[in-house]
């Protein structure tokens, strides 16, 4: 069995008072939150700090205490973990990374939360915008 693990985060700007999620559209076309393998030794959050500039050209300011993890096998023989953040991103200009991410923006929450693709990012999601509401 191959494991794998990524980490990333559900990154949210603030538009007047409304939260707005960044949503990815990847180059193999499905629409997901911000996430990437870890390299090396590197710690979960160094991990999704770097994906989160290689993918977007954004930096997070990590909320603390929120961690979310899912899990699942994307092919015979393979065990995948994801851990998700929340984070506010910073005011930098979105730049997508070609080779992966077609195309980027923030929307609102149910607006984010129809774009993606999978069910399992639609949970993290939820469940990031509910602790949002009462932590930021």
């Amino acid at each position: 069995m191959i494991r794998e693990k990524s980490c990333g985060a559900v990154l949210f700007r603030r538009y007047g008072g409304e939260r707005r999620y960044l949503i990815l559209h990847s180059t193999q076309g499905h629409y997901t939150l911000c996430k990437g393998h870890v390299e090396a030794n590197e710690s979960e959050h160094e991990t999704a700090v770097r994906e989160i500039a290689e993918e977007t050209g954004l930096c997070p300011a990590f909320i603390p205490g929120f961690r979310e993890t899912i899990a699942y096998s994307p092919c015979a023989d393979h065990q995948k973990e994801v851990v998700f953040f929340l984070a506010e991103a910073d005011d930098s200009p979105l730049v997508c990374q070609k080779e992966e991410v077609a195309d980027a923006d923030f929307f609102p929450y149910a607006k984010a939360s129809a774009r993606l693709t999978h069910d399992s990012d639609r949970a993290v999601l939820e469940k990031a915008d509910r602790y949002a509401a009462l932590h930021t």
